[in-house]
């Protein structure tokens, strides 16, 4: 991957398991109309920690390597593997669990304009 990634933990707040590195490599940043589009590559250590997507906010994700787990404040459980794909949609609340070191690719849809 090119450049030198953007290193970070989750905030103490939302943590629930551990404190694991976040590397992201963001390879697009583009405006769109309206709204933005980020992709790149994220990678991340074992631990989980609640999330929530803005109200405007789609991701679509690709495991590359390692397992994740996604819980839905709803009570609805996800995981993928490598090949596999997860959709979060806007407004989604939960938590995000990597339950093997993960890498995966990602695509972000801002259409909050």
């Amino acid at each position: 991957m090119p450049g030198t990634p953007e290193v970070d933990h989750p905030r103490p707040e939302r943590l629930e398991r551990g404190n694991p590195k976040r590397e992201t490599w963001n390879l697009v940043d583009a405006a769109l109309p309206p709204g933005r589009l980020y992709a790149g590559v994220w990678r991340c250590e074992p631990g989980r920690w609640r999330i929530a997507m803005g109200p405007h906010e789609h991701e679509l994700f690709t495991v590359l390597a390692g397992r994740c787990r996604i819980h839905g404040i709803d009570g609805h459980v996800v995981e993928a593997g490598p090949g596999e794909a997860i959709v979060l949609p806007a407004g989604f609340e939960g938590s995000f669990e990597v339950l093997e070191p993960l890498t995966k690719t990602y695509a972000i849809v801002d259409a909050s304009g």
